[in-house]
């Protein structure tokens, strides 16, 4: 993972993309998003709200957004391994970036490493209840400005 936020959310999913090439196999790539999880920076346990949980979701997932329609950052957690995985990489997304490209960013990282045919569908609905929450908060900071 880069220590740098990429500069675009298109140049994030192009990388992610490039970085799931490199695995033969779905084995390896589910292990490579268990260990992108576990990189997930500490979320506070006093965040874990009904406030900020994602529903949706088969397994638990909280999702804060802080900032304001220039940059929103956001922070989430899942009680997942894979989910987690999947976590960090919507948040290298969509994360740090402006509600204007939050909105338009479509998540096509998701088919580009076949993602997409490797979820069950409770995953695959959790993942896009967790794109339609923070879309959701990116069009809420949006009608803010």
């Amino acid at each position: 993972m880069n220590a740098t936020t990429p500069s675009s959310a298109a140049q994030a999913q192009q990388e992610i993309a490039e970085e799931f090439a490199f695995f033969s196999d779905w084995t390896e790539r589910y292990q490579y998003l268990i260990d992108l999880g576990k990189q997930l920076a500490p979320f506070p346990e006093t965040c874990k709200t009904e406030a900020f949980r994602v529903h949706g979701c088969q397994s638990m997932v909280w999702l804060v957004p802080s900032g304001d329609a220039a940059n929103l950052h956001f922070e989430a957690t899942s009680d997942s391994a894979i989910v987690s995985g999947l976590i960090a990489l919507v948040l290298r997304v969509y994360s740090d970036r402006s509600a204007r490209e939050i909105i338009d960013t479509e998540p096509q990282f998701i088919a580009a490493i076949g993602l997409a045919k490797h979820l069950s569908p409770t995953r695959s609905n959790g993942l896009a209840a967790m794109l339609a929450k923070l879309k959701s908060y990116a069009a809420a900071a949006k009608n803010e400005e």
